[in-house]
């Protein structure tokens, strides 16, 4: 057994749970725990554990058996700790009184933050990347986005069928926050008509023009994919609290109004679809197995090294680690020129920015 900088780690998962979560601690923990025999704290739901002091030292038992498994078997949570200047003197504590060499913190854009402001304060971490958002900067591709991809893309495939049958412009909206990765890729996956992401504000008067289009000839019918964050070319002139507030005015999802809109124009009776934390939930796919994996033990050897405070990030088709300053507090969000997008207007889908047909 090698020997190795670090002795003794924890370890949380934070922020909205995903497939993939435990394939990533089973990458770090058996590296870690086999070949360079380092100790594992468990840190239960999130930076609240670290907070209230509620972890233990994890056992081969633990992270054996788990690449499958979805969700994260230490638990998360939403835990805002910087908000409370005394939650952070008690991370701060915890992480000392556990004799902790490095804090592991799995998680997203707030998590990768909350990280960095603890490397800010002298604690040492390491960050990998997870979240369905895919909108993590520094890194191509997050673990969880595949997976959520995989149910978002079966859903449209599946309205397909029923809007085919009834010659209905049916409306599914998908996860992603203020990004529209999961969006663009599933609506291009599933054969999406119109795909509206947040990058894109839309004009309902497009959208109408290109469904209706559809709709005039024999047998036709449309499926519009639309980001949770999707907003109007009108909205896109709002500052954050004016849309804010007008959401919570409003009190409806993204579905919910572009099929409002799109009813109070014509005559399509357009029906909406929301899947919700189904895309967060259930087994990881191949391809989230294998990369949180590769992250998991691409952290464990910079543990054995003694390298904190980094990113593990996929570039290309490599696992390199990055300064976690230089993520922290950073959106990826899709360019208006991707070649995605550029690919799915030459075949014919609209974006709600102009008319395709």
């Amino acid at each position: 057994m090698e020997k190795s900088a670090t002795k003794r780690f924890g370890i949380l998962t934070g922020g909205g749970d995903c497939p993939g979560l435990n394939a990533a601690i089973r990458g770090i923990c058996k590296a870690a725990h086999f070949k360079y025999g380092m100790e594992i704290m468990g840190i239960e739901e999130g930076y609240k554990g670290l907070v209230e002091g509620n972890a233990s030292l994890m056992k081969p038992e633990d992270f054996s058996g788990i690449i499958n498994k979805g969700g994260t078997i230490l638990g998360s949570s939403r835990e805002r700790p910087f908000k409370d200047p005394k939650k952070v003197e008690a991370m701060i504590e915890n992480y000392k009184k556990w004799e902790l060499d490095c804090l592991i913190t799995i998680g997203g854009n707030g998590t990768q933050k909350r990280a960095n402001w603890l490397r800010e304060m002298g604690l040492n971490v390491i960050g990998l990347p997870k979240t369905i958002d895919n909108d993590i900067f520094g890194t191509d591709m997050t673990f969880g986005f595949h997976s959520a991809l995989d149910i978002a893309t079966d859903a449209i495939d599946r309205l397909h069928t029923t809007a085919h049958s009834h010659r209905r412009a049916l409306v599914i909206e998908i996860m992603g926050n203020r990004a529209g990765w999961l969006t663009l890729y599933a609506g291009i996956a599933g054969g999406g008509d119109v795909i509206i992401i947040p990058e894109i504000p839309y004009d309902i008067n497009i959208i109408y023009e290109h469904v209706k289009h559809r709709m005039d000839k024999k047998g036709g019918f449309s499926v519009i994919a639309v980001a949770e964050g999707a907003m109007s070319v009108e909205e896109a002139t709002l500052t954050k609290k004016e849309l804010k507030k007008k959401r919570l005015k409003e009190g409806l999802s993204a579905a919910e109004r572009i099929s409002n809109e799109l009813n109070e124009i014509s005559e399509l009776e357009t029906r909406h679809t929301i899947l919700g934390y189904l895309q967060r939930g259930g087994a990881p796919s191949p391809f989230d197995r294998v990369l949180a994996t590769q992250c998991g033990t691409a952290a464990a050897e910079l543990l054995h090294n003694g390298i904190y405070n980094k990113m593990l990030v996929l570039r290309g088709n490599d696992v390199i680690s990055i300064p976690i300053e230089d993520v922290a507090e950073k959106t990826k969000l899709v360019p208006k020129d991707h070649l995605t997008i550029q690919s799915a207007k030459l075949s014919g889908t609209c974006f709600g920015d102009e008319v395709i047909f």
